[in-house]
């Protein structure tokens, strides 16, 4: 039994093309992360006060209601510092962390729950970081339009030989369509510190411009056409 011409025969032509989609989309999801520190003469005192702050920052964040996609809680520490000079070493003080990372598709309330937090007595802000999710129709919409663009292209050169489409033999995925920017690694992003006790009163809302997303598709196709006339 011979295998089948990859190329096609003067009977049956293959004609090979690939469609491309380039889309620029708003955002669906904006990421922060959040770090709570604290200090203390001594581990209890220090841990009860990481744990009526980190208390206090999730109650805010979750205020926020339907506006909050996610909400978790990542690293946790607490570490004593021990005295530099000395015949011995004793605990100096006690350092604490707990890091809280939240995403949001509400942009309008992101603006106003990053200063609030950002006006937290020693606590850090990080992002935002704009991405889409994972399942967002933007992708299927993108592949769509690299199919039809294959498709309307193979027409094309049909038509410049005189002949017509006859069938779809192949189609393949090269897996092209994930967005530029990478949803692992997320655009845009700054740093925030919290602002000095006693501040005489809080800061205005932040005006974040969500950043556009970029969404890339990619096939291949191969069709069997109807044989020119050359």
């Amino acid at each position: 039994m011979t295998n089948p011409q990859p190329y096609g025969t003067p009977d049956q032509p293959r004609l090979a093309v690939h469609g491309e989609a380039h889309l620029e989309v708003d955002p669906e999801i904006a990421r922060i992360n959040i770090a709570i520190t604290t200090r203390g003469p001594d581990r209890r005192t220090t841990l009860d006060d990481l744990t009526r702050r980190n208390t206090h920052t999730l109650d805010l964040i979750k205020s926020y209601g339907d506006a909050i996609e996610k909400l978790e809680t990542g690293a946790f520490s607490l570490t004593p510092e021990l005295t530099k000079h000395g015949r011995g070493e004793r605990v100096r003080t006690y350092h604490g962390t707990v890091c809280i990372t939240a995403e949001l598709t509400d942009f309008t309330a992101l603006g106003e729950l990053t200063t609030r937090l950002a006006d937290l007595e020693l606590t850090r802000i990080d992002g935002p970081w704009w991405s889409l999710r994972h399942d967002s129709p933007e992708y299927g919409k993108a592949r769509r339009q690299a199919v039809q663009q294959a498709v309307v292209r193979a027409r094309e050169y049909a038509d410049a030989l005189g002949t017509t489409l006859a069938a779809l033999v192949e189609l393949s995925d090269p897996g092209a369509e994930t967005p530029t920017t990478g949803y692992g690694r997320p655009t845009g992003g700054m740093a925030y510190r919290a602002a000095a006790p006693g501040a005489p009163e809080p800061a205005p809302a932040l005006d974040l411009e969500p950043q556009r997303q970029y969404v890339h598709a990619r096939v291949n196709a191969r069709f069997i056409i109807n044989p020119p006339t050359l």
